[in-house]
Formats: C-alpha cells, sequence, structure tokens
C-alpha cells in the first residue's frame, strides 16, 4: 500500500490528536506529585507511627488535590476542542 502511495505521487499527512498529547502532558505533573505524596506519607508514618492516622489523612487529601489536576487536565482539551 505504501509503495503504491509513493508510486502514485501522493502525499500522507500526519494527523496529530492534540488532546491525547495535552492530557499526556498534564499527565506528568500529578503523576510525580502523587508518587512523592504516597512516598513521603509512608515514610513519615514509619518514622513516626503514632501519627500514622493524621499523616494518612493529610495524604489522602493531597492525593485528591492532584488528581483533581489530572482530571481538569483530561476535560480541558474537549472544552477547547468544541468548534
Amino acid at each position: 500500500m505504501l509503495q503504491h502511495l509513493l508510486a502514485t505521487g501522493a502525499t500522507t499527512t500526519l494527523v496529530i490528536n492534540f488532546g491525547a498529547v495535552a492530557y499526556g502532558l498534564a499527565a506528568i505533573g500529578p503523576g510525580v506529585g502523587i508518587g512523592l505524596i504516597f512516598g513521603h506519607g509512608v515514610e513519615a508514618m514509619a518514622r513516626q507511627p503514632e501519627a500514622a492516622g493524621l499523616i494518612r489523612t493529610n495524604m489522602y487529601i493531597g492525593f485528591t488535590l492532584a488528581e483533581a489536576l489530572a482530571l481538569i487536565g483530561l476535560v480541558v482539551p474537549y472544552i477547547f476542542s468544541a468548534t
């Protein structure tokens, strides 16, 4: 198929889904943030087991805020591509 297109002189166009690219870039920050939140949360609970309840609560609040950024990054390209 490709040889036939090249032999006839047809040009091909690369189509990029900018929504997928935008979400891929938008997911990098929250992915790193969530890793840091849980990594440091487990480290803090290992150092002070008596404060595990408070640390876990704050850890889940931070996780929720970081995940909200990823969900916003998923929705925004669809909002701006509505033409």
